[in-house]
């Protein structure tokens, strides 16, 4: 008897055989782990082997035939490499028992899903064909031993080591899975291959086109581009440093972005490294970023893969088989160059859900630019520094920390801080000395918003900085009467703000009348360059970065380019989490620090470290829930629901802003893949919290497009509810 895993048609000649599935993703898998070092191929290779051995049996091909019982075929696996592998065979066990529902908790930690535990002792499983013995080779756990025993150990965290490897895992496993059975059902239905041909794609090629464009880009000479050109240089010349953690401190206007990519690149190339991870704190410059990268790349554009939202309902991965799965919009990071955000990376590495994980075995041996470092919640900074640590000593990563203010992640007041962090870029008194082109002034007098919307009424070129989405709708809403007026918030879609970014830049240059209001969300790189900015109070690091966008090029005096500090917490409380920056922001006002310099940007930091302690910066327990010794006792749903980098609920709407959005709309109603339609949607997105998503939901302002094949994954804002000015309107709910 032939044993199947998918079905196709009536022919059973044209089914998936079991036996060439699990080969097949198993020298996937394999090939996937290899990356983390010698020996870590034999892992991946059984959890390939292992995976669907529940599919050895009577009641599973029953079910492919038509019998529509359910059949629980991932948990024999596990609890064959239990029998197996009886020391280690956990390592292989939670991805296998997970490989549809997610990584479940184990020992000693309840959950919404059964625990390991539970699955392990299930006695109502399907008894097995023993022919599966005679289909399938496993190693022996000796072959474990060369990858586990060459990890280097971290003392304190040597639990959470082996919870990232068995994450690590399961990712090798879902994406070897998931493109296994692609191909089969791509071929059984005669459609063309889904490979980009990325790994086609040589990083040296890469580097040749950005020398190119930097080389053109560097002719114009000026005082500016000589230091830019200084810091390009010092920063490529480091390259051949091994690997491990640096620092790139380069003032706001220094040239960074391509200095960090030109770095990743020579490195990468040094040092065998497979592609460049971008990771942008907020999703709305994102598109920008990846902009700048695909005009430095010219030819090779489209190896920049730009993703910052999922739209796969965690709750379809319970339920996927067969050409369920290919209706997923997933990301399995496979391109050279990755630009994504902070919340997707990091909730990605302390995901449980196979959605999440797909993607994690190809941030190995890679270069991880963390842009404006700085902006790493603090509830979770001590485990997302732990596990860069992690990719760096046993994933042959190196983590570039990029940003003009640089958080003190080296400091005696960080209990996980980096070791031995080599700093990219040149003369750093000299080079801030040079880019400090503003005087910061802060308002003793608070301004209600009479006294503001004044202030910004008497210039002809101003950028305001508010602390709220509500505050910046308040003020646009009182300047209607007023020419050129602005609103950039994260309620816009980014097609939309590049469009509004576009008109603001042209009247900078033209000398035009321009007023801008915006969120904190200009001051994490959009590149804007007004003569005066005004900004409510907020942390160190916020008005620094608001700095950024006055006299960013040079051209005005400094003593004419001001930076206006001013407090409006009468009338606009601001947000709690950002009250503890603030008071500390304004103790270095008290004391007449110089705000641009890094000695007292580190200074702020140590502080705020110090105030919040070593609890506070773990405020969940991530690190304390992995301490148990026993592997038995992982808690990996516990620990991905506890892992939030932004505690409100996000939701993503698209809005069907211009013809590129309705075109891609209507062919989602037609496709039976929207892999590749959902990222380039992700331009006409706007991520707004549950509560807002259900208000818009129940006052009929949403529509669901594809519903038959995906579900309600995409949800449309109907024609009406936009708005040209001030994009999504949410109404009480704006915060």
């Amino acid at each position: 008897m032939i044993n199947y895993a998918h079905s196709y048609s009536d022919n059973k000649d044209d089914w998936h055989q079991l036996a060439d599935h699990l080969k097949a993703t198993a020298k996937l898998a394999g090939q996937f782990a290899e990356e983390f070092g010698e020996g870590a191929e034999i892992l991946g290779q059984q959890l390939g082997m292992l995976h669907d051995l529940g599919k050895y049996s009577k009641e599973f091909q029953q079910k492919l035939e038509g019998k529509p019982d359910q059949v629980n075929h991932s948990t024999a696996g596990a609890q064959e490499a239990l029998n197996q592998y009886p020391k280690l065979g956990y390592f292989l066990a939670y991805a296998i028992a997970g490989h549809h529902a997610g990584l479940a908790n184990g020992k000693g930690f309840n959950g919404k899903r059964r625990s390991l535990a539970e699955r392990l002792k299930d006695n109502k499983l399907p008894i097995l064909s023993k022919v599966w013995q005679q289909e399938i080779t496993l190693a022996e756990e000796k072959d474990f031993h060369k990858y586990l025993q060459g990890m280097k150990r971290c003392k304190d965290h040597q639990v959470f080591q082996c919870a990232f490897l068995i994450r690590m895992l399961f990712s090798c496993l879902i994406d070897a899975d998931r493109l296994d059975t692609e191909h089969f059902y791509r071929q059984a239905k005669e459609k063309p291959s889904n490979d980009r041909g990325f790994a086609e794609i040589k990083l040296t090629d890469l580097s040749g086109a950005l020398n190119n464009y930097l080389q053109k880009k560097s002719q114009q000479i000026t005082e500016l581009n000589n230091w830019r050109n200084k810091i390009l240089t010092t920063v490529r010349a480091n390259a051949e440093v091994e690997r491990g953690v640096f620092s790139l401190t380069v003032p706001t206007g220094g040239g960074k972005t391509l200095s960090s990519l030109a770095f990743a690149l020579d490195h990468a190339i040094i040092h065998g490294l497979r592609r460049i991870i971008y990771v942008i704190p907020y999703t709305n410059i994102i598109e920008q970023t990846a902009q700048v990268f695909r005009e430095a790349l010219g030819d090779y554009k489209n190896v920049v893969l730009e993703h910052h939202s999922s739209f796969v309902a965690d709750s379809i991965d319970d339920n996927y088989q067969g050409r369920t799965k290919l209706k997923l919009a997933m990301e399995n990071w496979d391109a050279p160059i990755i630009v994504t955000t902070a919340v997707q990376f990091f909730e990605s590495l302390f995901a449980n859900r196979p959605t999440s994980c797909r993607k994690l075995h190809n941030i190995s041996n890679s270069v991880v630019i963390l842009d404006e470092a700085q902006t790493m919640p603090l509830p979770v900074l001590r485990p997302c520094i732990v596990s860069l640590k992690e990719l760096v000593a046993n994933y042959r990563g190196s983590i570039v920390l990029c940003t003009a203010t640089q958080p003190a992640l080296t400091s005696k007041q960080f209990t996980d801080r980096f070791d031995n962090v080599r700093e990219l870029a040149p003369e750093q008194d000299k080079m801030f000395n040079f880019f400090a082109r503003v005087t910061i002034d802060r308002q003793i007098k608070e301004w209600d918003d009479s006294i503001l919307l004044q202030k910004i009424i008497d210039q002809r070129q101003v950028l305001c900085i508010v602390n709220n989405r509500r505050h910046a709708r308040s003020l646009v809403d009182n300047l209607q009467n007023c020419d050129a007026v602005y609103l950039l918030t994260t309620l816009m879609c980014a097609k939309h703000r590049q469009k509004v970014l576009t008109e603001i830049r042209d009247n900078l240059n033209n000398k035009q009348l321009c007023r801008v209001i915006a969120t904190s969300l200009v001051e994490a790189g959009v590149d804007l360059d007004f003569p005066t900015v005004f900004r409510a109070e907020a942390g160190l690091d916020s008005i620094v970065q608001a700095a950024g966008r006055c006299n960013r090029e040079g051209k005005n005096n400094k003593a004419d380019s001001r930076v206006v500090v001013f407090s409006t917490e009468q009338q606009w409380q601001p947000p709690h989490e950002l009250r503890q920056f603030m008071q500390i922001a304004k103790g270095v006002f008290r004391r007449g620090d110089d705000l641009l310099t890094q000695a007292t940007v580190e200074n702020y930091f140590r502080e705020l470290y110090w105030q919040k302690g070593q609890q506070q910066l773990d405020s969940k327990g991530i690190l304390k829930n992995l301490q148990s010794e026993r592997l038995e006792s992982l808690p990996f749903e516990k620990i991905a629901e506890d892992f939030v980098m932004i505690e409100s609920n996000q939701r993503p709407v698209i809005i069907a802003y211009d013809d590129c959005a309705k075109k891609l709309l209507k062919e989602l109603e037609r496709v039976d893949y929207c892999w590749e339609i959902a990222r380039q949607l992700q331009s006409f997105l706007v991520q707004i919290p549950d509560k807002g998503y259900q208000k818009i939901l129940s006052n009929g302002q949403l529509r669901y497009v594809g519903e038959k094949n995906f579900d309600k994954q995409f949800a449309v804002v109907k024609d009406g509810f936009y708005h040209d000015d001030y994009g999504l309107d949410l109404g009480e709910l704006i915060e």
